[in-house]
């Protein structure tokens, strides 16, 4: 069965559409297959992987509000094992239309159960926001990844970050772990990055991700030309990076399954959440990372 992993960031331009178009890449490429779904009512992901826009195109908002198959409006990414659900701005409409709806912050949940077993990965793109496009994505989540861009501004958002990730294990979805955090944007030619770095390792300990993704000319050129930067060019620091990232996201997963940890203790998670505790780490994070700095 697959493993559902948003990648949210309630700031934008962290990097969540580069991670989900790279990172799915490189994990189809390791042979997993993969599926992407563009949650986001800009539809950079789906741009990103070449697909322009196109009102005859099904969409996500198909799925979640008209009741369309996930089957039926999912494409072919144009890279082996690895498929797309698309977007398109009729999704600024699906937030609004979800409101009046019976069970609306589980209606992705129910649209990708069908999914999961064709899949080893599916990885959501969520909005910049807290909406209910993005509460239906970690609703249906079986973790988050939460990219983080190596300035100072970023490190300001991580706590309430946390926070909300927190009060949605206490409303929606009790199994959220995180499956790490990432680090984006990373020159290692600027003090600032270096220490925003050390700060993050220092604060979250083993949720990070060891993979840092670096300010890389050609992960920006890669969009605009419709693929993944591995395909743009594959030596690129920037693609490096990501197949990186792709490996240890796969170790983890074994590591988890070995340990015979596919989730977290229920027990620890319901303590954690009945106690309201919203310290800078989440307890319960993938298998082979031990609890943060903190955590008991």
């Amino acid at each position: 069965m697959a493993r559902v992993i948003a990648i949210a960031n309630q700031k934008g331009g962290v990097g969540k559409t580069t991670t989900a178009v790279n990172l799915g890449a490189s994990l189809a490429a390791s042979e997993q297959r993969t599926l992407i779904i563009d949650c986001d009512p800009q539809a950079n992901t789906t741009s990103a992987l070449g697909f322009p826009k196109d009102p005859a195109r099904r969409t996500l908002y198909q799925a979640l509000i008209l009741g369309e198959s996930i089957e039926r409006i999912t494409l072919d990414a144009k890279v082996e094992g690895l498929d797309l659900v698309p977007s398109d701005k009729n999704l600024v409409g699906a937030s609004i239309e979800l409101v009046s709806l019976e069970n609306r912050e589980y209606r992705l949940k129910e649209a990708i159960r069908v999914a999961r077993d064709k899949y080893t990965y599916i990885l959501i793109d969520c909005p910049p926001s807290l909406d209910l496009l993005a509460v239906n994505a970690l609703a249906s989540a079986d973790s988050v990844l939460v990219p983080i861009q190596c300035e100072y501004l970023a490190l300001e958002g991580v706590s309430e970050l946390l926070d909300t990730l927190m009060r949605l294990r206490r409303t929606v979805n009790p199994s959220l772990e995180i499956e790490g955090i990432l680090l984006t944007m990373y020159d290692d030619r600027t003090t600032l990055s270096k220490q925003v770095a050390a700060d993050l390792r220092s604060y979250f300990g083993p949720q990070v991700f060891e993979s840092v993704i670096p300010r890389n000319v050609r992960l920006a050129e890669a969009p605009s030309h419709g693929l993944p930067v591995m395909f743009y060019d594959i030596h690129s620091k920037g693609a490096e990076a990501y197949v990186q990232l792709a490996k240890e996201v796969i170790t983890n997963a074994q590591k988890r399954v070995g340990q015979g940890i596919e989730r977290p203790d229920t027990r620890t998670r319901a303590a954690t959440a009945a106690s309201g505790d919203s310290s800078s780490t989440i307890d319960g994070g993938s298998g082979s990372r031990g609890p943060g700095p903190g955590s008991e």
